[in-house]
């Protein structure tokens, strides 16, 4: 069920948006890599472009600025980020703080369109809460081009599930994945929305951080336009039990990971 249609559950990843030096040139990486449209946004949304497949918004994509306009010095690290659904920003924000999170950002209207505020996790992760008003998120997912699952990846594992279970209502749940060992997953009911790994799995050096999987119709294929259009690869196209996936980086060093998934999927 691709398309989306009403609010997502609190506690469930709902949108993602990157964040770069050169907008347009991100928008052409992504448009060309994964068939979306779109365009540097009007003035008074400070440029934000929301990017499209067939027709329904899957992504947003702005410029690194300060909140006066400005260009920030140093520019912070091109970087995706995942924005959970809440039904109340302000009561999950002093959650946050209660639970012995950190505010980066704090609530803020974006037009009718709904609130957002970004914070970090005991561990070091940002991550957005969206509160929708007219737009609920993603309106397509697991398919080809769309989001599909979000990932944690932290240096706690039962601090960063204690943090989460504490501000949204969401449950953690275990799992041994072959030939990855112990897994996390993130749940809304009965129904993974999200799963989060140890950083002792990664590189040394990788900070905590949300990671966003597109699913692909061929990985190989994604990660050889990769390449082509000036990105790199971080972990080459493997299979493993979810499908075949591999993790990428565009020209400007954003992250992401491409998945032909057999599962999980980004729920509806």
């Amino acid at each position: 069920m691709p398309d989306m249609n009403g609010p997502y559950k609190p506690g469930t990843p709902c949108w993602i948006d990157l964040m770069v030096p050169d907008q347009q040139a991100a928008l052409d990486f992504y448009c060309d890599l994964f068939g979306w449209q779109g365009e540097v946004g009007p003035a008074e949304q400070g440029g934000y472009s929301v990017c499209l497949l067939k027709g329904k918004p899957v992504a947003g994509i702005m410029k690194a600025s300060n909140p006066d306009g400005t260009v920030p010095d140093p520019m912070p690290p091109t970087a995706w980020t995942t924005y959970l659904a809440t039904d109340s920003i302000d009561s999950t924000l002093k959650s946050v703080t209660d639970a012995g999170g950190s505010v980066m950002m704090g609530a803020m209207d974006v037009m009718d369109l709904g609130r957002m505020a970004v914070i970090t996790d005991p561990t070091g992760a940002a991550v957005g809460l969206w509160q929708a008003g007219t737009f609920d998120g993603a309106g397509i997912v697991n398919e080809h081009g769309a989001l599909i699952w979000n990932e944690l990846s932290t240096g706690d594992v039962p601090a960063a599930a204690a943090f989460y279970t504490a501000i949204l209502p969401v449950t953690t749940a275990k799992s041994q994945m072959p030939d990855a060992g112990e897994y996390t997953e993130f749940k809304v009911g009965d129904r993974a929305v999200g799963g989060m790994m140890d950083l002792a799995k990664l590189p040394a050096g990788v900070p905590p951080h949300w990671m966003p999987y597109f699913h692909v119709d061929d990985v190989d294929e994604i990660q050889a336009a990769t390449v082509r259009a000036g990105g790199s690869v971080m972990a080459p196209a493997f299979d493993m039990v979810a499908g075949r996936m591999a993790v990428l980086a565009d020209p400007q060093g954003g992250t992401f990971s491409v998945i032909t998934a057999t599962a999980p999927e980004q729920p509806a």
